[in-house]
């Protein structure tokens, strides 16, 4: 047993008996150690911290540990032991702080709390951190990353005195738009704000607006602001082709994508997997498989592997049966592409709506076979699948190896199985009722029949 696994066994809940077996564990704490610990314990916070304080009692924790245990607090919602932390590293270290600080914004953030993550960058002055500009950029990003654009972009326009309005800072304010939400709306009028700001766009602004007109199929807006980019002296990047690629394939232009393709090359780009991808994605979903398989027959004659999401697109396909199916989860294993989790929930999802949960079923058994363990969202599909096919007894069976293994319920299941129960009860109900008439409608045709003989016989 390594000292990872020892120490793990070892500690318990309790403080003192944990800190005791720590100092009594022969274990000699290292920098490497402690972060290795912490982050091998990063779903039990209490044990982390424990470690985390052993750790400092021994003068073991970099910068790394900290921002690592502010990271685990931040990710329990344990938020004021992390500013804890962060107050005792700036009183007692002379290690920086603004990096702890800038995980809490983090966490903050991805806890959807987008107030408190600006409030965490406000006060950064109490620990005589300076928020310049690039710290502001950091902010807006964690912000949009998580999806607080509209936070995101108030702050940065109610502080554009202090903080004056740059290309940069509006980049992330369309980034968030064009590629975390695809609101073209939104984005479009971002880009009308920069005019009126007087804030020339760059490539950056000309990629994230050209790739939320193709991810939306809008075409005609795609290369109209193309032409416009190069008319300014912005040099199209691998994004900006692969966008265009993507929308004219979609559009069902598929000899313009091809000399989009030429043009890449004429600029020194090289057309990558995701490029052939934009083109056999559509064609695979439209059932035009034969199309699609000539066009990565190309792909592999330009030495350009198929990657992860090639396969995906192929048993996404439209017609693609089960041997079909079988014959790529050969392939991905030999081209050393998976098959992943992803890869299973595409094909359960593809056999339960086009009504062959048998298939499903043998999927079930497959996705063992090449030892991916089921999550919370194949046991998902296939229960709620199962139970609309009929096959609720199956159902039920999956839902009891899901919690046995112990993933927790998802509530929509859990809503799902107590409508079932009441489902059942009422049948239940009827059918006794129903035995009780018949018993009933029984005794009272016997006692007229006996009355009748007897009036007969007088």
């Amino acid at each position: 047993m390594d000292d990872l696994e020892f120490l793990r066994s070892g500690i318990s809940l309790e403080g003192v008996e944990s800190d005791d077996f720590l100092d009594g564990s022969g274990v000699e704490p290292s920098e490497d150690l402690i972060n290795l610990v912490i982050w091998e314990l990063r779903d039990e916070w209490k044990l982390a911290f424990l470690v985390f304080k052993w750790g400092r009692k021994w003068r073991c924790c970099d910068e790394k540990s900290w921002r690592l245990m502010v990271w685990v607090l931040g990710n329990h919602k344990k938020f004021s032991n992390a500013w804890c932390l962060i107050k005792d590293l700036y009183r007692e270290s002379s290690m920086d702080t603004q990096l702890p600080m800038f995980v809490l914004i983090d966490r903050y953030a991805a806890a959807n709390e987008p107030a408190e993550a600006i409030r965490a960058f406000q006060l950064m002055e109490r620990f005589k951190l300076s928020p310049d500009q690039k710290a502001l950029y950091t902010l807006l990003d964690t912000l949009c990353k998580h999806g607080n654009v509209e936070e995101a972009e108030e702050f940065m326009f109610l502080n554009a005195k202090l903080f004056p309005l740059e290309t940069e800072g509006f980049n992330i304010i369309l980034s968030g738009w064009c590629n975390v939400y695809t609101d073209i709306t939104e984005a479009k009028r971002i880009w009308k704000e920069m005019d009126k700001c007087r804030v020339i766009p760059n490539e950056d602004s000309y990629t994230h607006m050209i790739s939320c007109f193709s991810k939306v199929n809008n075409l005609f807006e795609s290369l109209r602001l193309y032409d416009e980019m190069k008319k300014k002296g912005w040099k199209p990047n691998i994004r900006v082709y692969n966008s265009l690629v993507y929308v004219l394939a979609h559009e069902n232009c598929h000899e313009e994508a091809f000399k989009m393709l030429d043009k890449m090359r004429e600029m020194g780009l090289i057309p990558d997997s995701s490029t052939y991808n934009y083109i056999i994605r559509p064609l695979c979903k439209a059932g035009k498989l034969e199309d699609a398989r000539s066009i990565l027959s190309k792909m592999l004659g330009e030495n350009i592997n198929p990657n992860i999401d090639t396969y995906h697109a192929f048993l996404e396909g439209k017609g693609v049966c089960f041997e079909e199916s079988l014959e790529l989860l050969e392939r991905m294993v030999k081209s050393g592409n998976g098959p992943n989790s992803d890869t299973f929930l595409i094909l359960l999802g593809k056999f339960l709506q086009s009504n062959e949960a048998e298939i499903a079923l043998e999927i079930w058994v497959k996705m063992k076979e090449y030892k991916v363990s089921p999550d919370s969202a194949h046991f998902m599909v296939m229960v709620e699948g199962l139970v609309k096919h009929g096959l609720t007894f199956k159902a039920k069976e999956l839902r009891d190896e899901m919690l046995s293994i112990g993933i927790k319920e998802d509530p929509k299941l859990t809503k799902l199985f107590k409508n079932m129960s009441l489902e059942d009860e009422v049948k239940e109900i009827k059918k006794q009722r129903h035995v009780k008439r018949e018993s009933r409608g029984a005794g009272l045709h016997h006692g007229k029949k006996l009355f009748r003989g007897k009036r007969s016989k007088t």
